[in-house]
């Protein structure tokens, strides 16, 4: 038995997500299908994070077993030739062989998300299902200023989804960080783990501080009030991209 670490790059848009799901088309399944085509060995992969429909990765870490030992290249190479047939928007960026102690998922020691926003009158067309298009102003000093109120240790309740399967709602987040290069508005987050729809909703909130409908402190009390009806609306799946997994 062989384990294989494959980092794996994807375009989110025509996917429901990360995770196999009956009828529908998801990553996992993508490349599930790509291995099994390769080696006919019938896997599952496991992953850092199961990324929802319409996210984004330039940076997902999975792992599988194989029966037989094969040269991690070989896999690599393998896996793309047979994803590339498929037209799958999907891509193997490196493939390396590990010991089993190696787990994706519970071995990772930070997620790094990336939310892209182009912030500009007109609309977008290059871009489009890549970044979330927002026409009125905002700022972005006030956008950074309210979210390293958030950093730190708290009670993550308001900025959780309703379905999100977590045992508790407490998370650490290192970083939360706004940035702006021209009309090009960059939110970056990183912590060992996020909650379902974490991201999204802490952007979707700074957004409202940026268009001056909230200032920080009613940020801080969005999070203090521990409840979903205070959060502002979530940020739309396709500006989110998974970019890195540290282990």
């Amino acid at each position: 038995m062989a384990r294989y670490r494959i980092d794996v790059e994807y375009d989110g848009t025509p996917y429901s997500g990360w995770q196999r799901q009956a009828n529908q088309h998801t990553v996992q399944a993508a490349i599930e299908q790509a291995i099994r085509k390769f080696c006919g060995e019938e896997i599952t992969l496991k992953a850092a994070g199961r990324t929802d429909a319409g996210v984004h990765a330039t940076g997902q870490v999975s792992h599988f077993d194989l029966s037989k030992d094969w040269a991690a290249n070989t896999v690599g190479n393998a896996i793309n030739a047979h994803l590339a047939l498929a037209d799958e928007r999907v891509a193997i960026l490196n493939c390396t062989q590990v010991g089993e102690e190696f787990d994706s998922r519970f071995s990772a020691k930070a997620r790094h998300y990336l939310y892209r926003i182009i912030n500009r009158r007109a609309p977008i067309a290059i871009e489009r299902g890549r970044a979330w298009h927002i026409s009125r102003a905002l700022d972005v000093d006030a956008m950074h200023e309210a979210s390293q109120r958030l950093l730190g240790t708290h009670d993550f309740t308001t900025f959780r989804a309703a379905q999100c399967q977590a045992k508790s709602p407490v998370k650490t987040l290192d970083r939360l960080d706004v940035s702006r290069d021209g009309v090009v508005i960059e939110v970056r987050a990183s912590a060992r783990s996020f909650l379902h729809n974490q991201v999204r909703s802490l952007v979707g909130s700074l957004v409202k501080v940026g268009d001056g409908s909230w200032n920080a402190d009613d940020l801080v009390a969005a999070l203090e009030a521990k409840k979903r009806s205070a959060c502002g609306p979530v940020a739309p799946a396709d500006g989110l991209y998974l970019i890195q997994v540290d282990y």
